[in-house]
């Protein structure tokens, strides 16, 4: 039987927290003993989460991320099961199509920029209503290294994802000093997401990354954890890259 840690006092909330990149960050701030509410689309998958992280810690708020009414009910829920939310944690997001963006669906890009970028400005709204303004605390917004580069045929979710960590500045500077509020971009990370991107070619994905590998959701959940302690309370307004190197390979033949 695993021990659980002593309580924090601190909670946060994921959003996309039932499986992968998510999922890790939860698993991270559990085990530092944080209490923590997970948003996802699939009741099943949250439930099943919940009761693997700790039904005595974790609640689930089932709903879609850009829908305001979720944004609000997941953000009271969390209020009522745990008193504060300390942290929030954009994670949700989508890349329904792969291809040029000079033949994409406009009706797609709106719901990329939907789930991607204005969901986490909505979430950031709601929890900085309910408790940050008066109470401080973090905001963390996955954002992609598809964001700080071309990204041939997912560009729209790359340009989603440049939104992303342009809000994070504009929150940094709006919500300071009460909030610090940051990001990560990482590279490809061994999810159900992103397997299109290594699946039946993980060697010769990995091979682009001088670490030898894809990154993991602990590995993320590892950086958000960093970035919602005191030990990034000087930290405001960046975007940490955590890509096991790959950008030290750009430019080199």
């Amino acid at each position: 039987m695993t021990t659980l840690p002593e309580l924090s006092g601190k909670v946060a909330l994921i959003t996309g927290g039932s499986r992968g990149i998510g999922y890790g960050v939860a698993e991270a701030l559990v085990a530092r003993g944080d209490r923590v509410c997970i948003t996802g689309r699939n009741e099943d998958a949250l439930k099943e989460a919940v009761e693997t992280l700790g039904a005595d810690r974790v609640i689930g708020v089932a709903g879609k991320a850009h829908d305001e009414a979720h944004q609000a009910v997941a953000v009271e829920r969390t209020m009522e099961a745990f008193g504060r939310v300390d942290f929030l944690v954009n994670n949700a997001g989508t890349n329904p199509v792969f291809g040029p963006i000079a033949e994409l669906d406009l009706n797609v890009a709106r719901k990329v920029f939907e789930t991607n970028v204005v969901s986490a400005l909505g979430f950031a709204q709601q929890t900085w209503k309910a408790w940050q303004s008066e109470n401080g605390g973090a905001i963390v917004n996955i954002a992609s290294v598809a964001g700080l580069a071309p990204s041939p045929f997912i560009g729209a979710y790359g340009i989603s994802k440049a939104a992303m960590i342009n809000l994070t500045v504009q929150l940094a500077h709006e919500f300071a000093p009460k909030v610090r509020v940051n990001a990560i971009a990482p590279a490809v990370v061994k999810t159900k997401f992103a397997a299109a991107l290594y699946e039946g070619r993980e060697a010769e994905a990995a091979a682009a990354y001088p670490l030898g590998r894809l990154g993991v959701p602990s590995d993320i959940g590892g950086a958000a954890a960093f970035l919602t302690s005191q030990q990034s309370d000087w930290v405001t307004g960046q975007t940490l890259v955590v890509d096991g190197g790959m950008f030290l390979n750009a430019g080199v033949e």
